[in-house]
This record gives C-alpha cells, sequence and structure tokens, in this order.
C-alpha cells in the first residue's frame, strides 16, 4: 500500500520539481542579464517606446499579454516633432581678456599708382587661448628700521599668517591642490608628477598633509554647513562606500560617506541648494542617527533598513518622516525588462513614465500648486497602479524577478506616495543621488583614503566644493578667498556665515555691481 501511494504521487513529485527549476533557472538567467548590463551595458535607464513586437511575447505569466491602458500609452517621437539640436560652436565671453594681435599687410603703398593708402576698415574673428599655469614664488620682503639715536629702537612689520607654520604653500597653491581633488578628481600622485614637470619635486605625503591642514581651516565652515543643511525642514540622505586603507591588514576596509541634501529650487522654497557630507566608520544605522539628533522633518531616502528606527514615535525628539523614492521601485521594473523583455515590466514602466511627466509640468511651481496637481491627476494613477500591481503578482511565481519588483513597490507604498500629501516632497531622492557621483568618480581615481582622518578630510573638503558649485561657482576662487580669510584672520569665527558659498556669491555679485 505505501508503495502504491508513493508511485501515484511521483508525477505530482516531478511535476513540482520540474516547475521548481524553470523558476529558477528564469531567476538565475534574469540576474545574469542583469550582472552582465552592469558590467557591459548602457547605464541610462531610459525606455526605448514599446513596439507591437514586445506585446506578443509567450510563456508564463510574467510575460503575458497586458493591455497598456490608452491614459499611459508611450508617446512615439516622429522625426518632424523631434527639436532641432542647438550647439554653442563660437560664442566668447566679453569678461575674457583679450590679447589683440594686428597683422599688417607687407606692401603698403597702392599697387597702380603707388601712392599712400588709408583705412577703410578691418575683419576681426577671435581664437580661444590659454596660458598655462603659472607656478611662482612669493618672496615676502620685511625691512626692518632702526633710529641711529636710540639703538634698541626697531621698526618691522610683521609676518603674515601661513596656512602651514613654516610650509611652503600659499593659500592660493592649497585651493589649487584641493580643488584638483576633489572637483575634478586628479589624484595627488598625479598632482605631483605635474608639479615635478615644472621642476618642482615634492613627495605625495606632503601633499597628504596639505590636504589634511586646508580641511582643518575649513572645518568650522564645514560645521556651520552641517548644521544650516540638518536645520531644513526636508533633507535628501544617502550614502556612497569609502574604501579606507588599513595599514594593520595591509588592505582596505569599506568606510562610508553619508550625504545629506536640500534643494528647494523645484517647489520655488526658501533654503539654497546645498550638500554635505559626513564620514563614517561603517553603514550601520547608529551612524545616521547620531547624525540626525536633532532633526524631525521629512527625510527623502532608499529603502535601506537602517532608516527604519528613525521613523519610531518612541525615537528621542519625535518620528521622522521617511520618503522613499520612486526611482528605486522603477529601476527594478527597468531591470526586470530589460534581463526578460517582460510586457509586464515595460507597462509598469510605462505608468510611472505618465507619473514622471506630470512631475516634469509642475517643477518649480510652488508646494500648494505642486500638491494641488498631484491630487488631482497623480493620485488617481496611484489608484490604479495598486490593484493593477496586486493582481499581476497573483498571476506569477513568487521567485520571478518580477514578483520582487512588485513586492518592493507594494511594500513601500506609504513612502513612495509621501510626495502626493507635500508639495515639499520630490518624487525620487535623484537629488543627493546627483552628489554622490563626484565622490564616486574620485573614489575611482583616488583608489582609496590613506585613512579614518583622510575620509574626514575628504567630506569637509567635498561638502563645500560640490556645494560651491551647486550655485555656479569657480570652486578655486570661492575656495582659495576662503582660505586666505580664514588664515589672515579677516574673517573671524563668529562672522564665518559670511563665507557660506550662497552667502559669498551675493557678497561678490554687490561688489562687482557696485565697482
Amino acid at each position: 500500500m505505501p508503495a502504491a501511494e508513493t508511485s501515484t504521487r511521483e508525477p505530482d513529485a516531478l511535476i513540482a520539481l520540474v516547475t521548481g527549476l524553470r523558476e529558477e533557472n528564469t531567476s538565475l538567467r534574469a540576474l545574469v542579464e542583469t550582472l552582465k548590463r552592469a558590467l557591459y551595458g548602457a547605464r541610462s535607464e531610459k525606455l526605448e517606446p514599446v513596439s507591437d513586437q514586445l506585446l506578443l511575447g509567450l510563456g508564463d505569466l510574467s510575460t503575458a499579454l497586458v493591455e497598456l491602458p490608452k491614459l499611459i500609452q508611450p508617446r512615439r517621437l516622429d522625426q518632424s516633432t523631434r527639436p532641432r539640436s542647438t550647439r554653442n560652436i563660437g560664442h566668447l565671453p566679453a569678461h575674457l581678456p583679450r590679447d589683440e594681435i594686428v597683422i599688417e599687410p607687407t606692401v603698403t603703398a597702392c599697387p597702380c599708382c603707388q601712392g599712400k593708402l588709408h583705412l577703410i576698415g578691418e575683419d576681426i574673428s577671435e581664437m580661444l587661448d590659454i596660458v598655462p599655469a603659472l607656478i611662482r614664488v612669493r618672496r615676502i620682503r620685511r625691512p626692518r628700521y632702526g633710529c641711529r639715536a636710540c639703538a634698541g629702537a626697531i621698526v618691522q612689520a610683521s609676518a603674515p599668517p601661513r596656512p602651514l607654520d613654516g610650509g611652503l604653500p600659499t593659500t592660493a597653491l592649497l585651493a589649487h591642490i584641493v580643488v584638483s581633488k576633489f572637483a575634478w578628481h586628479l589624484p595627488l600622485y598625479r598632482q605631483t608628477q605635474m608639479l615635478a614637470g615644472h621642476g618642482i619635486k615634492l613627495d605625495r605625503s606632503t601633499l597628504v598633509h596639505w590636504v589634511s591642514r586646508a580641511a582643518w581651516w575649513l572645518k568650522p565652515l564645514h560645521e556651520l554647513l552641517v548644521a544650516t543643511v540638518l536645520a531644513a525642514p526636508k533633507v535628501f540622505c544617502d550614502d556612497t562606500p569609502l574604501p579606507v586603507l588599513d595599514r594593520n591588514r595591509t588592505r582596505t576596509r569599506i568606510a562610508r560617506l553619508w550625504s545629506y541634501a536640500t534643494d528647494d529650487r523645484p517647489w520655488q522654497g526658501p533654503a539654497p541648494p546645498a550638500v554635505v557630507y559626513l564620514f563614517a566608520e561603517d553603514r550601520k544605522g547608529r551612524h545616521v542617527a547620531e547624525h540626525l539628533l536633532g532633526f524631525n522633518g521629512v527625510l527623502q531616502v532608499d529603502a535601506y533598513g537602517g532608516y527604519a528606527a528613525l521613523a519610531r514615535p518612541e525615537r528621542s525628539g519625535g518620528a521622522i518622516t521617511l520618503a522613499f523614492c520612486l526611482a528605486h521601485a522603477r529601476r527594478r521594473f527597468f531591470e526586470v525588462h530589460k534581463a526578460t523583455g517582460s510586457p509586464v515590466a515595460a507597462a509598469a514602466l510605462a505608468r510611472f513614465a505618465a507619473i514622471y511627466a506630470i512631475e516634469a509640468r509642475i517643477r518649480g511651481t510652488s508646494a500648494r500648486e505642486r500638491v494641488a496637481i498631484r491630487q488631482a491627476e497623480t493620485r488617481l494613477l496611484f489608484d490604479i497602479l495598486k490593484p493593477w500591481l496586486m493582481d499581476r503578482l497573483a498571476e506569477i511565481s513568487v521567485k520571478a524577478p518580477l514578483a520582487r519588483a512588485i513586492r518592493y513597490t507594494l511594500g513601500h507604498w506609504d513612502g513612495l506616495t509621501m510626495f502626493l500629501r507635500d508639495g515639499r516632497v520630490e518624487v525620487d531622492n535623484n537629488t543627493v543621488e546627483r552628489t554622490i557621483r563626484p565622490i564616486a568618480l574620485g573614489r575611482k581615481n583616488a583608489l582609496f583614503a590613506g585613512a579614518a582622518s583622510g575620509g574626514q578630510s575628504w567630506a569637509v573638503l567635498a561638502s563645500l566644493i560640490n556645494t560651491a558649485k551647486l550655485h555656479d561657482l569657480d570652486p578655486h576662487a570661492y575656495l582659495a578667498d576662503v582660505l586666505d580669510r580664514m588664515v589672515s584672520g579677516q574673517t573671524k569665527n563668529n562672522a564665518v556665515r559670511e563665507l557660506l558659498p550662497w552667502v559669498w556669491k551675493a557678497t561678490q555679485a554687490t561688489r562687482t555691481a557696485a565697482a
């Protein structure tokens, strides 16, 4: 009897085994495609218009035919409606100095009668030129004066303060080294090679010391910038790895740079755009909890689990409202579509595109106008999207990559729809992700920070430089002037607010207008 029961159940067991293997194979294939795209594919997440052939997919329900609502059909671009590209191929700014060269004809007499010629006009053309960096020595002479009648009376001007006691660099050179590394991503070993080309041979450790000293001078300004950003009612947050050399293990360990950003320009808010980075030894949630001890506003983040404790009611200072990033949810469907060609994923992307189209239209309006349009138009799309996702989830295998994308979206629904209720909140976290890119470029070129102190210097200097770039400032001009003011004592610690990038920019504009 037991043998008979076993034999009758064997086909069911084999069917279940084959089904499980197929699901696992599909999931692994999608994972391989995702990894291949990450290594060799394009970084853009733009989706090509959905073709009719895409909707003819066969197979399991994860790639079954799905009818896209007419409201959110992807728009096809026709050649006649495509905007004409514009390029700047010759406009030279008026503020640049002009080095004029006059080319006279070799013959200044009339070729017919040999009479004297007079000027009747000229042709002027301009070319963009460059003078290579000029490295010079600043020699400071301080004459001493004495009295012939009084032997002990000697008068001499005080020596000007230096950024490094007895050191070689001026504040301008320090700014150049720092900006080259943290704004234009030139690692210090390349800068030593460039200086060697001018006949100045310095060890890389010397430049490391210079960068550390510059960060020491700028630390009070960085602390003020941190306080200013975290005093805002709404802040973006993200983190990125920063390898740090561990001399005890002769290899690197992975620390983190936490990025906090504000940008009220999309809703005409009062806060100037700014970003600050804070160094941490690891990615544990306690670090972000320490950073945000006095913060209780809206924090726009990804779905990292370390943020969950911030939203608890028992948190000291009150619960933080978490707004999640719709771009992260969209990205999961994008990866599924790229890996499997799933029409369900394509339909989800089309629905996300309709949401983003509304956001593009209302960007730059007031928070009140934004929330009104979102309630009138975007909420309807979300009300349709949620049951549609739940229906698709019920039709497919729980192990399918598409199911994971759907569960992620439904699991973070409240945070993803926060922007519908608050006009200050953005639809995604791209504002802070853009501030991560300069860190990633610098990390790629420099490979690692030499120590934890180097990571802290990185946070200080990158914060000021990238905030200056957000305000369209020349980072070298800004940092050189700030360092000069702080080193010379022209700006005291109680007036350091004058050196915040947006305040400094306004001051420079006033001086230029007055001149």
